[in-house]
């Protein structure tokens, strides 16, 4: 185009002064419905230079109006025919840029999206993408760049084809697949997919009832666990007393309490003889201690949640499940201790033990010394509908160790 012209759309339409007007003929443009041609423009609210700059679109002089309707085949016939520009949009463009025609890119960014979504091949994967806030999800850690996607579910099927992995420590798997030994820190974008996806099995959830699928409650190294992935696998080994094992030459019935870490339970776990057998399951570690004291050997066998269950914890209860074990609970009478009695009764199978409204009744009015108040939000126990509401009415926490006496008469295998 030459200066004249350069200089005639730049009188014709240019500006700061017409800039709100270009604004909102370009956004027309942009709103055009798809596949659909523009027929006529109106304009309201239109100031007077503005009236006057599209009175000369149109070739002729206009009396003022706030508003103004045009018919756009007619303004660019006139366009072109003036050597100016071949069409309004083209004007437009040549003054402040290309317009993008807002459907048009919906439609693109949509195919972009469902190519990523049927490039996915991992069962799990898929299933996640499924779900709205996976999808969601992705977008959000993609910063809504398909092709940043696409790479990223590449990266997360990687990782997922090897799991349940025979505890592999995590920055091994991430340097092994991804080339990167942090690529699956937490935070990371393939790690919170894995995660994410890695929840959303066909698995028990380790969350809270009201938890959503991508915002459960379950810690990041939790998770992990379950994959058979290390992260930080010396922390809270799980304490037991008196666990039967097959190749133990005292059947594990050592009297002592004993640990075992994470690293140990997935690496080398051991063959539970617990076949049909219950397995009494506390909160507090004191519990075990005292049942140690008392008993000796001769104790059943015990295992300690140490408040709500960890890494070590979840997969200790989860190897005694799949072997035949009968878990049986007792925790705090207090929210807290509802809450992980509702985990363990769900993830767990657990039945109560000594654990329902009798109990806490009986408990709650024989308990000595200064009463400690139950305080906080009140919790529901899945298993029993009356226990909440008499823990409500006596208002009395009851910690575990209050009742060992009782407890204890269960754990006598004579």
């Amino acid at each position: 185009m030459s200066a004249s012209l350069d200089d005639r759309l730049q009188r014709l339409l240019g500006g700061e002064h017409l800039a709100l007007l270009r604004k909102r003929l370009r956004r027309r443009f942009e709103r055009a419905p798809l596949g659909g041609a523009i027929a006529q423009i109106r304009v309201d609210g239109l100031a007077t230079e503005e009236h006057a700059a599209l009175a000369a679109l149109l070739g002729r002089p206009q009396r003022y109006t706030s508003s103004l309707q045009f018919d756009l085949e007619f303004v660019d016939d006139n366009l072109r025919r003036s050597g100016v520009a071949p069409s309004l949009r083209d004007a437009l463009e040549r003054l402040d840029g290309p317009i993008t025609h807002l459907a048009t890119a919906r439609l693109q960014q949509e195919s972009l999206w469902s190519a990523v979504v049927d490039g996915c091949t991992h069962p799990d994967l898929i299933g996640l993408l499924d779900l709205a806030e996976g999808a969601g999800l992705l977008k959000r850690l993609a910063r809504q760049d398909a092709a940043v996607a696409s790479d990223l579910c590449r990266a997360t099927e990687a990782v997922l084809r090897l799991l349940p992995a025979q505890g592999v420590v995590r920055s091994q798997l991430a340097a092994n697949v991804l080339g990167d030994a942090h690529a699956l820190d937490n935070s990371r974008p393939v790690a919170t997919l894995v995660l994410a996806a890695w929840r959303q099995r066909g698995l028990p959830s380790q969350g809270s009832e009201d938890d959503s699928l991508l915002g459960s409650a379950e810690r990041a190294r939790d998770t992990w666990a379950r994959a058979g992935v290390l992260v930080n696998q010396l922390a809270r080994p799980a304490l037991f007393l008196n666990l039967p094992v097959m190749s133990a030459g005292d059947g594990g019935r050592t009297g002592e309490p004993s640990y075992l870490s994470l690293r140990s339970l997935l690496r080398s776990p051991p063959t539970w003889d617990v076949a049909g057998r219950r397995i009494f399951v506390c909160e507090n570690p004191n519990l075990v201690a005292i049942a140690a004291d008392r008993w000796g050997r001769d104790c059943a066998p015990l295992v300690c949640t140490d408040g709500m269950p960890a890494a070590a914890q979840r997969t200790l209860l989860s190897q005694l499940a799949r072997a035949g074990a009968r878990l049986c609970y007792h925790g705090d009478f207090d929210w807290p201790g509802l809450r992980i009695a509702n985990h363990m009764m769900r993830d767990h199978g657990a039945d109560p033990w000594h654990f329902n409204t009798a109990d806490y009744v009986a408990a709650a009015q024989t308990v000595s010394g200064l009463l400690q108040r139950l305080e906080g939000a009140a919790v529901e126990a899945s298993w029993d509908d009356g226990l909440s509401a008499a823990m409500q009415k006596h208002g009395v926490a009851v910690a575990e160790e209050a009742v060992a006496t009782q407890l204890l008469l269960d754990l006598t295998d004579h």
